[in-house]
This record gives C-alpha cells, structure tokens and sequence, in this order.
C-alpha cells in the first residue's frame, strides 16, 4: 500500500476541469465522474472534510498553465508540502503540456505527494511510477495534438475549396444557398463603394475619413453577438476602420484563409499576429463579387505602405507640411537611396535641404550628398509649368465633373440615409399604432421610440437643406468660372500666395514619379514622369554669402575711376542714377562706397587730393600768412579753388603757386599773382 501515515496526515486534493464551456453543460457526465473522485480519497483514509476540490478551471483549456488559476493554487500547495495526494479522473485533465506536467511531478516527487487517477495511485518519487506518469503526460500531449491536426485539416481542406463560412466584412453577405454576394442594402453598398473611390482620389486613410465626415456620411456595420445580432447601425467612421476595410482582400472577391497566426507575446499571452501575402495558406482570386478588383487592391496596398513607412525607404510619399516640393520624391543619384528633407533656420523662416543618410542610418558611414532645396524645386516646379500650362482647360473641365460627381454621390448617399430614417420612423408609427391603448408600458415604450425617430428625421432634413445649400454654391456659375479662370492660368495658380505646399505637392505628385539628384560642379535633376517620360536639366549651385555679397567688378572699377573726381556721397549719388544696387537690392549710400573702399583697399578721394599736392586750411594759411578761418572764407566765395573730399565742411585747397594775398578796398583780400587763378565759386561750397 503506497498510502502511509504522512501522506494522511496532509490534505488531499480533487482536480476537476474541463476544456470549454460547452462541454461543461454538454458533457455533464464527464463532470460528474470526476466529482465521484472525492469518494475515492475517503476510501483512502482521507476524512471528507479534508478532500478540497479545486474546480475554478472549468471551461479552460489545458494546453497551458497560463490563465489556470485552480492549477496554479494546487502546485503551489504541492511545492508547500500541504498535499498528500492530488486526484484526477486522467493526466489530461491536469495538463496537456508536457512542461506543466512534468513540472508538477518534480514538485511532488520532492514533496512525497501521491497522484491518482482512474488507473491506480503513482508515486512520483518512484522511478517507473515516474516513468508511467511521464508516458502518460506524453500521450495526452499527443492525443491534443492530433485531435487539433484533424480539427485544422478538415477547416484547412474545406478552406482550399473557398467553401468555409467566415465572417464577411460590412457589405458583404450569405445568400440562402450558401453563397458570398453583396449586401442586398442599397445604401451600404454604396456607401462602401463611396469609401473605396475617396482613397482613390486622395490616397491616404486620414483623408478619406476627413472627407466623410465633412460630408456627413455616415458608416455601415453589423452587431456580431448578443442581442441584436445581425443588426445594422450607421455612425462616424474612424481611421483604423478604413484601414481595416482597405486591407481585407475580401473586398476584391478573394477568398483568403491564413492572414494572421497565433504566437505569445512577452508576457506568454496568445496574440494574432498578421503574416504577409506570400505566407497565406488560401487564397483564392475571383471567388465571389467584390468591389474592386485585384489589381485596384495591389495598388490600394502598395499606397498604405508608401504612405506608412512599411517598406524601405518609401516613407513619406504623401503631401505634409513643410515647403521641400519634393518631399517623398528625391532619390540619391549616388547610392539609389531615398533622400530625406532636413529643415535649417535661416532668419525667421526654415531653409529644406535633399539630404541621402543611408549610410549614417544604416552603416554608421558618411552621407552621400546634401543638395540645396529651393534651387533644386524652383527648377523642377518651372519645368511643371511648361509642361502643364498646354492642358490647363481640360485640367479646368476635370476638376469641374471630379467636384460634380463627388458632390452627387454624397447627395445620393444623404439621400438614402434619409429615405431609412423615414421608414424607421413610419415602421415605429405602425407599431404604436397596433398596439392596445390599454396596455400603457408597451404604448408609452413605443411612443417614446417613435417620438425618437422623428426628431432622428427632423435632424437628417435640416442637414440635407443646410448641405443642399452649399454644394449649390461650389457648383453654382461663379464657382465654375472662377475654376475655369485659375486654371487657366495655372502658373498664377501655383505661385499664389494662398496656394498651400501641400496642395502644391498633390499637383506635383499626379505628374512627378520620382527625381533622382546628382550633386557636383552643377546639380543634375533627372525628372521620371508618370507613365515612364524622363527629363533632365542642370541647376546651379546656389553661390556661397560671401559670393552672394561681394560687389560686382564693375561696380569697384566705377567707383575707383569716380573718386578721382567724386565724394563718396557723389559717387553713390551716380550708381544709384545708373541702377546699380547692393546684394540687398538697397541703394547706395556713402557708407557702402566707404565700405567698398575698404574691402578693395581703394584710395579715398582724400589721398587721392593730397597726392596732387592739394593742401589743408592750416597748410594753406602757413604759407599765406593769414589765419586758416581766412582761408575757408575765401574759399567758400570762390577767391581760393578748393576740391571737396567728405561734406561741405571737409575740403582741400590748390596751392597759390607763390601769390601773395593783399588788403583791398574795405578790408577785402585779393590775390596779387599773375599765376593764381581763383575757382570759380561752387554751388556746394557757397554760403
């Protein structure tokens, strides 16, 4: 007898389990026989009172001990030592890993615990018991195993025929045989179709969501379980439901099995995990209707990830903020890379460079090229003028039948949504209206229901009124000729101060593939077209500050020849009458012309005076004898020729060549020397 004394001493311990819910209230016999377990402890020797039954595992599968509560308490009181022996009607119901199971038998073979089942009593401590158990825990692994492998290959097997019901997305349905057609709802198919063509013109999930909104079109879906089921609500549509509907290929009439696989994340809970196209076990094309078609699908994908970074080095396709025109668009002509756009403040506003990190990212090397910005795009965007200017009109005539059209499906759909809450409303009516008045708790429930349902229709018509109002005006006479008028001249239209970057880059994305940059001497822009077209030109690097700043030779050749003759203020007087201007586009002033004379080292007029032999004031009246007040006297009247060199005030003086300067009639001086030839008196100089 393998039951001793010690083992009756500590408590005895009932496992019950099983794997679902179903089976619980299903299989209650399976329930039951192992309850009867409880009278095989107290055959034992175990008193009733001391037989614990741990039962809060029913419903739970025993592939894992994860989420198990019951089976986690019961290892914890055999790794305590509180158990005598653990029942169970089969290894099955204690675990069907062989991890779990094998880790309990270590607990209880250190423990001296006693396990027992339909079979017998094992004691783990024992070699062969222990190799029985371990057989047994095997088998039951194997045995979830296979059970599973049948289960998977008959869903598999039905699956590869494109015959196993799943559940369909909003839109699509089962008919009576069994078959996938569209929803037989009007309104919901239109509404989907309504969401595929908005990505196909705007090309991003945001985008759509924005313009659905701003429609005030209202999204489709079902009631999957509880009360309701199968019911149809209409709300706002958000962003991940796009996306949703965007990635199911079922929407392109494919059968597809396989899109995602169970695996356990860092904390061992099971999470679906999406695998790619290529790893899908099923797919089948053109199983059943759809709304696009598998190509339109390729591409609606192929656009998610360029607009969401899942491949390398195509993120950032779509129009953001910031002025780089080809953003998303530049490729590295060294490497083949995507180049990036990098922001620099200059002044108040920010200056983009076209910048190839591929191998700082990837290889921790130096960049391939950075290339100048507003060069590179003022060159692509002129070479888009040329190109598009020939097709303004039929650009004009486009825009007008887009706006038309897109305006007459959000009119259709509002329309329907309103033609639905009327029969809503009229079906509450029909309700209230057979239902006996003397039963007041079901009439006063029906007349609230139908109460709201009127006010629900009330709000719909003021909304179709209100929106009747402003799509009359985008598509009333002036709205079109003011179409018509801006894309006819669509350089005016592009470099409009009102016209965004973004849209800038949405009307360069419909014509622009891509621009491959090439960085030296000059830059090299090759342009790929849609369609396959390339084009290429050569932009000049834009010139470095100090280039930028330094005056023109032609401006200092002036400057040097004018100050033989000229003040700085004349000679910028005389450049800005020749419109010659500064770096700036500023006009000339004496500082600048001082300025210039310092850069390129030129005389001044000064120097240039005094090496004649030009005198000061006090010069001049040392050798006159008189006092330098004397001097600038007679120079302002002219009696002395004199050369100005700054203001009025600052001025140099001819010597007298030996004249002598005498006292005439009323105190005047005036020259007494054949060779002395007073100036004439200038109009500068008079006071």
């Amino acid at each position: 007898m393998k039951v001793d004394a010690d083992h009756l001493r500590r408590d005895a311990f009932l496992y019950v389990r099983q794997s679902s819910l179903r089976q619980v209230f299903e299989n209650t016999e399976s329930t039951q026989r192992q309850y009867a377990l409880r009278e095989r402890a107290v055959a034992l020797g175990w008193p009733i009172e001391r037989v614990h039954v741990i039962d809060s595992d029913l419903g739970l599968s025993g592939a894992q001990a994860q989420g198990r509560d019951g089976f986690q308490h019961l290892v914890t009181e055999v790794a305590l030592g509180h158990a005598g022996i653990v029942l169970g009607l089969e290894v099955s119901r204690l675990a069907r890993n062989n991890a779990d199971w094998h880790r309990l038998l270590e607990l209880a073979a250190l423990s001296h615990t006693l396990i027992c089942d339909e079979d017998g009593i094992y004691d783990p401590a024992h070699f062969n018991d222990r190799l029985l158990l371990g057989l047994k825990g095997t088998m039951s692994e194997a045995e979830l195993h296979i059970l599973k492998s049948r289960l998977q290959g008959g869903i598999l097997n039905k699956a590869r025929r494109g015959e196993l019901e799943m559940a369909l997305p909003i839109g699509l349905t089962y008919d009576g045989l069994g078959r996938v057609v569209l929803d037989p709802d009007r309104q919901v198919q239109d509404t989907v179709r309504l969401l595929f063509d908005a990505f196909d013109d705007v090309g991003s999930a945001c985008a759509v969501v924005r313009r659905l909104r701003a429609q005030q079109v209202l999204f489709p879906r079902r009631i999957r379980r509880g009360i309701g089921k199968g019911d149809l609500l209409w709300g706002p549509i958000d962003v991940s439901r796009v996306l949703q509907i965007l990635h199911n290929p079922r929407y392109a009439g494919a059968f597809v099995y396989g899109r995602s696989r169970t695996a356990c994340n860092a904390q061992l809970h099971p999470v679906q995990r999406a695998v790619g196209q290529k790893d899908w076990k099923v797919l089948i094309r053109d199983a059943h209707p759809g709304y696009i078609d598998w190509s339109e699908f390729e591409r609606n994908q192929l656009r998610l990830r360029q607009n969401l970074g899942f491949a390398p080095g195509e993120r950032g396709r779509m129009p953001r903020e910031g002025q780089a025109l080809l953003q998303g668009r530049v490729l590295c002509g060294k490497c083949g890379a995507r180049m990036r756009v990098h922001y620099e403040a200059l002044g108040a506003g920010l200056r983009a460079y076209y910048r190839c990190s591929e191998e700082v990212v990837r290889r921790a090397g130096k960049p391939c090229q950075a290339v100048h910005g507003p060069a590179v795009d003022a060159a692509v965007g002129a070479l888009l003028l040329q190109t598009v200017a020939p097709a303004a009109i039929e650009v004009a005539l486009a825009v007008q039948d887009e706006i038309a059209q897109r305006i007459g499906q959000a009119a259709e759909r509002r329309q329907a949504q309103l033609e639905r809450a009327r029969y809503e409303a009229e079906l509450a009516r029909r309700r209230y209206a057979r239902v006996d008045p003397d039963n007041r708790l079901v009439a006063d429930a029906l007349e609230a229901d139908w109460n709201h349902r009127l006010r629900e229709l009330d709000a719909l018509q003021q909304l179709q009124a209100h929106q009747r109002q402003s799509d009359e005006a985008q598509l009333d006479d002036a709205a079109r000729q003011r179409i018509a008028q801006l894309t006819s001249d669509f350089p005016r239209v592009w470099n409009d101060a009102r016209t965004s970057a973004q849209e800038r880059k949405r009307m360069l994305a419909l014509l622009v593939e891509d621009v491959t940059l090439v960085a030296g001497p000059s830059i090299a822009v090759h342009v790929r077209w849609r369609g396959g077209h390339t084009q290429s030109l050569s932009v000049d690097k834009p010139r470095p500050i100090a280039q930028i700043r330094k005056m023109p030779s032609e401006v200092v050749k002036l400057i040097d020849e004018w100050l033989d003759t000229s003040t700085d203020g004349q000679v910028a007087a005389r450049l800005n009458e020749q419109g010659h201007r500064n770096w700036k586009g500023q006009s000339f002033t004496s500082r600048t012309v001082m300025s210039v004379r310092r850069a390129y080292r030129l005389r001044s007029r000064f120097e240039r005076l005094r090496a004649r032999g030009m005198l000061t004031g006090q010069e001049m009246a040392e050798q006159l004898g008189v006092s330098s007040t004397t001097i600038h006297q007679l120079g302002r009247k002219g009696v002395l020729a004199r050369h100005l060199y700054g203001n009025h005030h600052r001025c140099l003086y001819e010597p007298p060549n030996g004249g002598q300067l005498v006292r005439g009639v009323g105190g005047r001086y005036a020259s007494h020397c054949a060779s002395f030839i007073p100036a004439q008196p200038s109009t500068q100089g008079a006071v």
